[in-house]
């Protein structure tokens, strides 16, 4: 993004300007006060740069990672308990709606009732 010199701070230079976050709020639908845009300016430009520092590590020897731990199933497995009547009625008694002793909800991706 591109603006007038005279409206850049001294982001330790990583290049954001103060006009920078000023659009960027605009398209986030943010509502920033000067104030705001003063602090946000500097944080974002630290944050910047502490990723222009990462980026000139040679990490062409380091194997790739998808995550650091390795991963497992942690689903427990599905079990039917059966309800009582009273438990049922206890249940659905705090749906929104209920209909043949079941929770009722409303079609999901357009589907027709």
């Amino acid at each position: 993004m591109e603006s007038d010199p005279a409206s850049q701070t001294d982001d330790g230079g990583a290049g954001l300007t103060r006009d920078d976050v000023a659009k960027v709020a605009e398209l986030a639908l943010l509502e920033l006060t000067d104030a705001d845009l003063d602090r946000f300016t500097d944080q974002l430009g630290a944050v910047l740069q502490r990723a222009e520092e990462l980026a000139a590590f040679d990490i062409a020897d380091v194997p790739r990672t998808l995550h650091p731990q390795p991963l497992h199933n942690v689903y427990r497995p599905d079990v039917v308990i059966e309800l009582t009547e009273d438990q049922r009625e206890e249940v659905l008694a705090n749906a929104p709606a209920e209909e043949s002793g079941r929770f009722k909800v409303p079609p999901a991706l357009g589907e027709e009732p």
